[in-house]
């Protein structure tokens, strides 16, 4: 397991997408980019799960309003799933329900920042990959200096 696959819901969620592929590339985890709406298209979605699961990958799964993806995509794989929606304040966070109210048996884990989503499915790849593994150790390790350098920074 050493790829991530993300899936949109639809174009609009390219930015978003590309927010999560950035931080991938920091810890050199390859990433597939796709569009497939649970609720328009399910037939290609369901073969696109099946395409990719082979390889055992992480799934990351972006879709906002009304969020079938990543419940669809949990249901349908034994890979992890990732859900990362876009957050709208079009529907002053109503929106997110759809995205952590699953039914029993379904799983994806919630994460509402790409950068967020994007370090999760790199833990869950470190643990069969010491090399990625390594990268979450010392990405960790940066995010903890920056904050030691800014504290140390404002009690100078």
């Amino acid at each position: 397991m050493s790829k991530v696959v993300i899936i949109m819901g639809s174009k609009a969620d390219l930015e978003w997408a590309n927010s999560i592929v950035e931080v991938l590339h920091l810890f050199e985890i390859q990433s597939v980019v796709r569009i497939a709406s649970a609720h328009k298209v399910p037939l290609k979605c369901y073969n696109l799960i099946k395409e990719y699961e082979k390889e055992n990958v992480v799934f990351i799964t972006i879709a906002g309003m009304s969020n079938a993806l990543s419940g669809f995509t949990d249901a349908q794989t034994h890979c992890p799933v990732i859900a990362c929606p876009p957050y709208s304040d079009k529907f002053g966070g109503a929106d997110l329900y759809s995205s952590i109210r699953m039914p029993s048996g379904v799983a994806p884990l919630t994460i509402l920042s790409p950068e967020n989503a994007a370090l999760s499915a790199a833990k869950i790849i470190g643990l069969t990959n010491a090399a990625i593994k390594a990268k979450v150790v010392e990405y960790q390790e940066k995010k903890r200096n920056e904050l030691e350098e800014a504290d140390n920074k404002l009690n100078c």
